[in-house]
């Protein structure tokens, strides 16, 4: 049954109809636990919240679909504006985006084009910007992009999959770049011909990537909400005295709060994934996928 509703909220999570659905009735439904509202200043808000706790935030402004060069114009700007507020406010926040609401799939050049604005107007305020994986299909030309744009500026970073066959192998490249890495086991569906099929496949994957990449001395992001996968990157770090500025713990907005506070008890860092915007569906369809569980809260939300 598990396998059935994660299937099904995968599959939602592409659906341009349930996803202009979604964007006319708003935050309801229980989404407003995991995105952090769908302007700047809500954002913002939030990521205050968070540094008075003793976490650090990374905002995203979500977009699932972007068909033409006006919009991926347009999803540019907002990441602009939120590196402007960012700075304008004076909250701990980097920016994290997708290459795919930049116009990846329409025109790679205006894609590249955009993110050297964005990067240049971070590198102005002393910011860092994250590129999120996206699935499969887009790995390669992600890497392939972040290599040449890592080539000049150093203020830009990458995140990782532990789900797929390719990634270790990927790593050794990283590595040779002293690439700033954040650590996921992936979130997308796919195939057993890419991606580890079982569980346990991917716990050991991402172990041993963690492992490399603390141990090669390049700044590594674990992002995880998997206390075994927390305990073993605390183990490694103990072992090799590796010092806590080397590394951060990431996780997700309104998800295991506590295991967050209790991170920053025992004096680590931790970084918040904070998403905003009126295109939430599909990353709230993908929190769902991800874990099931999460289905009885929005259900409760969606009779009251």
């Amino acid at each position: 049954m598990e396998v059935v509703m994660r299937n099904m909220f995968q599959s939602l999570a592409k659906n341009t109809s349930a996803n202009k659905l979604a964007k006319k009735y708003g935050l309801r439904f229980g989404a407003s636990r995991f995105v952090a509202g769908e302007t700047i200043s809500q954002a913002i808000e939030s990521v205050k919240d968070l540094n008075n706790a003793g976490k650090a935030g990374t905002l995203d402004h979500l977009g699932e679909f972007v068909y033409s060069e006006a919009e991926a114009r347009e999803s540019a700007e907002m990441c602009l504006q939120t590196l402007d507020a960012i700075h304008a406010s004076g909250v701990q926040s980097n920016l994290s985006l997708k290459m795919t609401s930049l116009g990846l799939d329409i025109n790679k050049d205006l894609c590249i084009k955009n993110m050297k604005i964005i990067l240049e107007r971070a590198k102005q305020y002393g910011n860092f910007v994250r590129i999120d994986m996206e699935d499969y299909a887009h790995c390669q030309i992600t890497i392939d992009i972040y290599k040449e744009l890592s080539s000049i500026f150093d203020n830009v970073g990458l995140v990782i999959q532990a789900y797929l066959y390719r990634t270790e192998e990927d790593m050794k490249l990283l590595n040779d770049l002293k690439a700033n890495l954040r650590l996921v086991k992936g979130a997308y569906k796919e195939s057993a011909e890419v991606a580890f099929p079982q569980k346990k496949e991917v716990d050991e994957n991402f172990k041993k990537i963690i492992k490399n990449h603390l141990l090669n001395g390049n700044y590594t992001a674990v992002a995880s909400h998997d206390q075994q996968i927390i305990d073993f990157t605390k183990k490694i770090v103990a072992e090799y005295g590796i010092d806590n500025s080397r590394f951060e713990f990431q996780m997700l907005y309104g998800i295991c709060v506590e295991l967050q506070n209790k991170l920053i008890s025992e004096g680590y860092k931790v970084r918040v994934y904070v998403p905003f915007g009126v295109d939430w569906f599909g990353y709230f369809m993908r929190r769902l996928a991800e874990r099931p569980a999460n289905v009885w809260f929005v259900l409760k939300n969606f009779f009251k």
